[in-house]
């Protein structure tokens, strides 16, 4: 699930994963969240256009299921995100989202490079959803990175509650 903390123009973008009692969750950028859910939803569109069964009978949208819960808590997190992997698993018939963590530069981490420091390689969450899931996560993504400042009228840049000094009014103040 993707969720956000803090108020529009100051929000912190995560996504959480839940197994069981345990649940993961990273941190990353409002347009990581933006192109992950876009991604998704072409490959989901790509997958069913070839006629994978399982995920065609789970294309109708429940409206009672909306997802609109909140970020579970404590939200503690694991790491930033520094780059985001998304495939399709056709024998288990599963959407896979893998999120690596960032290095200390804040520079995606290179899964091929061998780091002698860390034994357990770098930090990793991989996950596997069904069709049904993956569609809620599409949907739940464009109503968390829509959820922020509204666009300005002229420029398109995001409007702060008291405005903001647009480009296209040669810097004249715009709210």
């Amino acid at each position: 699930m993707a969720g956000t903390v803090g108020q529009p123009g100051d929000r912190t973008f995560f996504l959480q994963a839940r197994e069981g009692e345990r649940v993961v969750s990273v941190a990353l950028e409002k347009v990581q969240v933006a192109v992950l859910a876009e991604r998704l939803s072409a490959l989901l569109e790509e997958v069913e256009r070839r006629g994978v069964h399982s995920v065609r009978s789970g294309s109708g949208s429940d409206a009672s299921a909306v997802d609109s819960e909140p970020l579970d808590e404590p939200l503690v997190e694991a790491f930033r995100v520094g780059s985001l992997t998304l495939g399709w698993d056709g024998a288990a018939e599963r959407f896979l989202v893998e999120a690596r963590a960032q290095d200390e530069d804040g520079q995606p981490v290179d899964p091929d490079e061998d780091d002698d420091e860390d034994e357990d390689g770098p930090d990793l969450l991989r996950v596997r959803i069904v069709a049904a899931a993956a569609r809620s996560f599409v949907e739940r993504a464009a109503r968390v990175v829509a959820g922020g400042r509204p666009p300005c009228p002229l420029c398109g840049a995001p409007l702060d509650p008291q405005g903001h000094i647009c480009p296209r009014r040669n810097g004249h103040y715009v709210n």
